[in-house]
């Protein structure tokens, strides 16, 4: 069977090619993710190998790669901060606690068939939070590269004061993490198949075991095959609740903007649902075996497409093959941790996008105040960066409905005839702001006769629009006014028919 673009929807040697080109990449920067949650390496390994297998049997996208990613991760460390030390038993039990939380959300999402959850979180909030989480996991990584345990507490306090003691710096940890990214980004640049973060792996532990490297490394991995875990901190489910809810839709709209691009690129359907439901499984599992939350991967993602993948089973296959790792894992022991600190940020640089939001200052000034609003309050409350997504969501819900309340009107006066061309929505949030325009606009013109309202800018109409819209016309005519309605939008003419007894769509263009 074939797809409308032509893809083979039988799993195939393509399916087994691209999932391992997947996996030589997924493996170290599960590592690294679950290093900037707080966790241990071989907790990224676990999610790695059970998510990826989980989502495959339900995903919609042929090409979705599911396992840690850097944003997930960030939100993980700041929602189990509060309640207990990085890289504790506690904090361990309580991340794999919340990936099964978030696994819960997606799935009850996907029963309820409310999908369309993942449209509602505006551009500019996204876009806010995006680059500010960047900037705090690139921050993250600085005493990572740096190779210096920084005397405070706090992201952007680490951070500056790891720019502020040079003298603290280890050079060769420095040296080793630039010539990671440089490789990353050439071997990107060269070709995007070409495996840049294997290759910097597998660089950096050659050169820690042949030089008796001194710095900061991974150290002991005993990972062996993932353990069942039933038995999770399940008193602590009211206090992980909300974060679970924020990392399953903010988390989930990267995976959504990945199905929907190669949905449109392949010309293949995808089904948020189904999605959702992958996504879910996908977090149940790590949950389940002493993971982290999951989600999806762009950078994964475009390697499986690029390598060929044909079905959902290549996710399969990717986390088979970081599962027959997992006995081997402990080669990685010698990995100076710089090489995983450089590795989040080759990854995560890009995300930095001040010039969208600077942009968006001339496109729409109230959504650049909600994108600002969010990145600023990203920053602030870091690392409990969930309240800022939450508080971003809030000001672009204020934003919407503010201007909803307050449709526009442009008005023309032709001799004794007024003009009136409303825009938006009329519905009863916005009837009484319309009507008290409309007013303000007759006061303008005293010597009017004949007022002329056209509707074909308003995109709606509910029933207390017409009513109001009703109301305006009765006490024109007592004041001694003609009015009239042009252009009333089809989805509003029965309505409008129906509550009022002006003859609609007839009025004159005089």
């Amino acid at each position: 069977m074939r797809s409308e673009a032509g893809h083979s929807r039988r799993f195939g040697f393509r399916d087994v090619l691209a999932g391992v080109s997947v996996a030589l990449v997924l493996i170290p920067q599960s590592m690294a993710y679950a290093e900037l949650a707080g966790l241990p390496p071989r907790h990224g390994l676990f999610a790695a190998a059970v998510g990826p297998v989980a989502a495959a049997f339900l995903a919609s996208s042929p090409f979705l790669q599911t396992g840690p990613v850097a944003l997930t991760a960030l939100l993980t460390l700041g929602a189990l901060l509060p309640f207990a030390p990085p890289g504790s038993a506690e904090f361990v039990s309580l991340a794999a606690l919340l990936a099964l939380l978030v696994g819960l959300a997606r799935i009850a999402v996907s029963w309820i068939r409310a999908g369309w959850l993942s449209y509602l979180m505006s551009r500019p909030m996204l876009d806010g939070f995006t680059s500010a989480a960047a900037i705090l996991i690139l921050s993250s990584q600085l005493p990572v590269v740096f190779g210096v345990d920084p005397e405070v507490e706090g992201v952007l306090q680490r951070a500056f004061w790891s720019l502020r003691h040079p003298g603290s710096w280890e050079l060769t940890s420095l040296v080793i993490a630039v010539l990671t990214i440089a490789v990353i980004r050439g071997a990107r640049r060269l070709h995007r198949l070409l495996p840049g973060v294997l290759i910097a792996t597998i660089g950096g532990l050659l050169f820690s075991v042949l030089t008796d490297y001194d710095g900061p490394i991974v150290g002991s991995i005993t990972a062996g095959l993932p353990p069942l875990v039933l038995d999770l901190p399940y008193t602590r489910i009211p206090e992980l609740f909300l974060a679970s809810i924020v990392i399953a839709l903010v988390g989930f709209a990267e995976a959504a903007s990945i199905s929907r691009v190669y949905a449109t690129e392949e010309r293949i359907p995808w089904n948020p649902n189904r999605e959702f439901l992958s996504q879910g499984a996908a977090n149940v599992a790590a949950g389940l075996f002493g993971g982290m939350p999951v989600g999806g991967s762009f950078s994964r993602s475009s390697v499986n497409h690029l390598a060929g993948a044909q079905t959902r089973w290549s996710g399969g296959v990717t986390g088979l093959a970081v599962l027959l790792f997992l006995p081997f894992a402990g080669v990685m022991e010698a990995l100076p941790k710089a090489v995983l600190g450089a590795i989040v940020i080759a990854a995560i640089a890009g995300l930095v996008r001040f010039q969208l939001l600077v942009r968006l200052w001339s496109v729409s000034r109230p959504q650049s105040l909600v994108g600002w609003l969010t990145f600023f309050l990203t920053l602030a409350l870091s690392p409990r960066i969930e309240q800022a997504v939450l508080m971003g969501i809030a000001a672009a819900v204020g934003v919407h409905i503010w201007r909803e309340l307050r449709p526009g009107v442009e008005s023309e006066v032709i001799g004794q005839v007024v003009h009136l061309r409303p825009t938006g929505v009329l519905w009863f949030g916005s009837s009484a702001f319309l009507e008290t325009a409309l007013i303000e606009r007759l006061a303008e013109s005293p010597s009017a006769r004949l007022v002329v309202i056209h509707l074909e800018g308003l995109g709606r109409i509910d029933v207390s629009g017409a009513l109001g819209l009703k109301e305006f016309v009765e006490e024109g005519r007592r004041a001694g006014l003609e009015v009239e309605l042009t252009a009333v939008p089809e989805h509003a003419r029965r309505v409008m028919d129906s509550l009022t007894d002006v003859q609609v769509g007839i009025g004159s263009d005089a």
